[in-house]
């Protein structure tokens, strides 16, 4: 069976969600090869291989934390070259974005990105991608080249599937642009104590109507009782509401969870281009005619300064 070079993304060696949905997606297709660029590989390979990588190529160099982007493409270049894979998948972050188109341009192949879904086909993978607000799936495929895919989080679960997980060492050379963009400083993110935006599996969003940064709290409240990451769309965001990292939409993170909120939201394309692969969504808005209704799956019209409170109530209430 052809092997599949799955991007691991990690920190520090703890492997992230998404690259556990690539290995589950990838073995639909051939035999996972993942690929670990930085420190702690033998730890990840742990979790790598239970989930069906067959071996794991690693590479750890400074460059990789000294320079943006370029090491790392020149390092999975090296893994495309060792093993002339069947297809690339790389997580739909936006560093992942990144590399992929820059290593599909380097070895001259067609690129998808933001897939929710994929399946072996004939003539190569098939990916599922969701357009137009929801509206439709596409499904493609590369005609040039290896295929190179990025795949969104929360567009598969991961499911376990022991390999050996191989620990390899990958031989890099770095091209002279591999130092074109160094990093001068990093400052750590304040934790929240809630997920990760982009990859939670559940998020609740507040927008225009949430009229005000001192009322937020009604949406974290809501929040913090399902375990699901704070959202905000980009009014709320452009008044100064809620931080731009956390602004769900076409110019802020694009998210898939299994549940999505949006209360106070009128539903512009500009905001559901971020969130329009939710597997389930619920939005609170006292307009009924808010364009955000033509796209849920449950709708509530209303106040949310009275129905968000009454629901985080009554999930505290089945919880306990």
């Amino acid at each position: 069976m052809a092997e599949v070079l799955v991007y691991v993304d990690h920190v520090d060696g703890a492997v992230r969600k998404p690259t556990l949905e690539l290995l589950t997606l990838a073995r639909r297709i051939g035999e996972p090869v993942a690929v670990h660029l930085g420190p702690n590989a033998d730890e990840a390979a742990k979790t790598l291989g239970e989930y069906g990588a067959v071996k794991v190529l690693a590479a750890d160099a400074p460059e990789f934390a000294d320079y943006l982007v370029v090491p790392k493409v020149d390092a999975l270049q090296a893994a495309y070259d060792a093993v002339s894979p069947a297809a690339v998948l790389v997580p739909s972050s936006a560093e992942g974005k990144e590399i992929a188109a820059r290593l599909a341009v380097r070895v001259g192949s067609g690129i998808i990105t933001d897939a929710v879904d994929l399946e072996a086909g004939d003539e190569g993978p098939v990916a599922s991608q969701s357009v137009f607000a929801a509206a439709f799936t596409t499904k493609s495929r590369v005609t040039k080249g290896t295929p190179v895919i990025t795949v969104k989080p929360n567009s598969a679960a991961p499911e376990a599937a022991p390999a050996a997980g191989a620990v390899e060492q990958l031989a890099v050379s770095f091209g002279d642009a591999a130092k074109g963009t160094k990093v001068v400083s990093r400052a750590p993110r304040e934790s929240s104590g809630r997920p990760e935006l982009t990859e939670a599996a559940i998020v609740v969003s507040g927008g225009r109507g949430v009229n005000g940064a001192e009322n937020f709290h009604i949406i974290e409240s809501l929040a913090d009782s399902l375990g699901a990451a704070v959202g905000a769309s980009r009014a709320a965001v452009d008044a100064g509401w809620y931080p731009h990292s956390n602004q769900v939409g076409q110019t802020g993170k694009s998210v898939s969870p299994q549940l999505y909120v949006a209360a106070g939201i009128s539903g512009a394309i500009q905001h559901r281009a971020g969130m329009q692969t939710s597997k389930t969504i619920v939005a609170v808005n006292k307009d009924a005619e808010a364009p955000i209704f033509d796209l849920v799956d449950y709708g509530i019209v209303g106040d949310l300064f009275e129905v968000v409170p009454q629901l985080t109530e009554e999930v505290k209430t089945r919880k306990g």
